[in-house]
């Protein structure tokens, strides 16, 4: 999640848990906390160049459920060593700076980038992504009620504040998974009919909110994609087909950056060649065709491919036109358009159209 989310998740943790006359003290020990984690992308950047080690490296050590409670025990016994405010209550500051130090990993993992909570094991990352790296609706309850207990200090009115402001922002974390839930058995319903009932697939909420989700599913030849609004949408899901170079994946698949990019993203990738090189593309974050993370992995050389090292590529997308066009497509279903009256390409044909896709893959 964003930086001012796990700010505020950390401190109102720590508010919420520490003595009450150390409730200012315990908002920005929790705010730093909170935010710590993320804090790996420094010596990460240092020590390498690579883009696609820097996106893997992050939320990893610094992310584990299996290290940080050991940082933060460290952090308190250091803290209480030095007297003041931790020694006064070591146990309640003791569960105030875990709380705000395990949530950070726990919340990351609600997002679709992935979150390696069991580092190093050799787990895949978690991506339960229910919600969306910025998500309104979750951080304003945990601002506000920082806000409060900051002013409020020891009073009464402070801890019932924290604790609200925590409550529903976990409500809104469960709803979230109840929306995914609702659009995951739509896909499965659509997709089985496609013959892509087996198909790997994933769900992610669109920006800034829960009520509109994007749905991918890989095939054979490339992957489909289609949205899901649970506002306005009533029928079944339609998904257009996409290809991907997928012979050329084939070629570089052993690559080192490719076989940890495959790896750390579920295998969730596309495969294309421009300008004479093959470019690989994360397809959890974006939407086709503008993606965050893409990255030149080889150059043509003769009839095969050659490994260079991985640049990343940032590829410019209308914002200011496609974030008022997700906000309509919430509030209205689109018009199911007859192919005869509206041909469309065969590269982006809505998955429902062809019959052969199980067998064949969808071209």
């Amino acid at each position: 999640m964003d930086s001012l989310t796990q700010i505020v998740l950390g401190a109102a943790l720590s508010a919420a848990i520490a003595p009450a006359g150390h409730r200012r003290a315990a908002l920005l020990a929790g705010a730093a906390l909170g935010t710590l984690p993320d804090l790996d992308v420094i010596p990460v950047n240092l020590f390498t160049a690579d883009p696609v080690e820097r996106m893997t490296w992050h939320r990893s050590l610094s992310h584990s459920l299996l290290v940080l409670p050991f940082i933060a025990w460290a952090i308190w016994a250091w803290c209480r060593e030095r007297g003041g405010r931790v020694a006064q209550s070591p146990k309640r500051w003791f569960w105030a700076m875990q709380a705000a130090l395990l949530t950070h990993p726990v919340l990351d993992a609600f997002t679709v980038y992935g979150t390696q909570l069991l580092w190093p094991l050799p787990v895949k990352p978690v991506m339960w992504s229910s919600v969306f790296i910025i998500d309104p609706l979750y951080t304003v309850w945990l601002l506000l009620a920082c806000v409060v207990a900051w002013f409020a200090r020891e009073r009464k009115l402070a801890q019932p504040a924290l604790v609200v402001g925590l409550a529903l922002s976990s409500l809104y974390l469960g709803g979230s998974l109840w929306a995914k839930s609702r659009v995951e058995h739509e896909a499965e319903a659509a997709l089985a009919k496609l013959g892509l009932e087996d198909a790997p697939r994933f769900s992610v909420p669109m920006p800034f909110n829960t009520l509109l989700w994007r749905v991918v599913a890989m095939t054979p030849g490339g992957f489909v994609e289609g949205e899901r609004s649970l506002v306005a949408d009533r029928g079944p899901m339609r998904f257009r087909a996409y290809d991907s170079d997928m012979e050329a994946f084939r070629q570089v698949s052993g690559y080192p950056a490719v076989h940890r990019l495959n790896w750390f993203n579920h295998g969730f990738m596309k495969a294309e060649q421009r300008d004479g090189r093959l470019i690989v593309t994360d397809l959890r974050m974006g939407a086709e065709p503008d993606y965050s993370f893409r990255f030149a992995v080889a150059e043509r050389a003769a009839e095969s491919w050659r490994e260079i090292p991985p640049q990343q590529l940032q590829w410019p997308w209308d914002a200011a036109r496609k974030l008022p066009a997700m906000w309509t497509r919430i509030w209205q279903e689109p018009e199911i358009v007859a192919e005869a009256e509206a041909p469309v390409p065969t590269s982006m044909r809505a998955a429902a159209i062809p019959a052969q896709s199980h067998n064949g893959g969808m071209r």
